[in-house]
């Protein structure tokens, strides 16, 4: 077997993660008056005692020197209908991504309206991961509704169906 190049192997993980489905979140935040978000794919539940979720961010994000500096950040899960929310907050823009977007304050962070789940956290530690830093959250408040989630696969939004359950 051959030791592929860096390039190489970089271009084999992408294609790789990319058939891994997973959810979509917007991570907000509230520093200095000024809500900052931005969506995530890299989100996932990590303890029960305590309540724990960890996020990936990007070092270089606006959003993560915010949630350094406040401590605090809310996870919107969102839902089905939200593929428009989530690219629009895929985008660079900082605050500006505020601008033409509705949402409510919730315990002081930027809560999304109609998500499927909001997560209230504690930032408990920051983790190296490379170009990115894994926020562990402890978590503070939680809730959701039963509505289908939006995910990620192969580059697209859809959503999950569940098989139909037999008798």
């Amino acid at each position: 077997m051959t030791t592929p190049t860096a390039d190489s192997l970089q271009s084999a993980f992408r294609e790789t993660m990319a058939v891994v489905c997973t959810p979509v979140a917007v991570v907000t935040t509230r520093w200095q008056g000024l809500p900052y978000g931005t969506t995530v794919s890299a989100f996932t539940s990590l303890s029960m005692e305590p309540p724990m979720v960890l996020v990936s961010l990007d070092r270089r994000s606006q959003l993560l020197t915010a949630l350094r500096a406040s401590g605090t950040f809310g996870v919107n899960i969102l839902g089905s209908a939200q593929a428009a929310v989530a690219a629009h907050f895929a985008r660079k823009g900082g605050t500006g991504k505020f601008a033409d977007v509705a949402w409510l304050d919730d315990s002081g962070l930027p809560r999304l309206p109609d998500v499927t789940g909001f997560v209230n956290c504690r930032v408990a530690s920051l983790v190296d991961g490379g170009d990115h830093l894994v926020v562990l959250g402890e978590v503070m408040a939680a809730d959701s509704t039963a509505s289908p989630p939006l995910t990620y696969h192969n580059r697209e939004f859809g959503t999950h169906v569940g098989f139909e359950r037999g008798s």
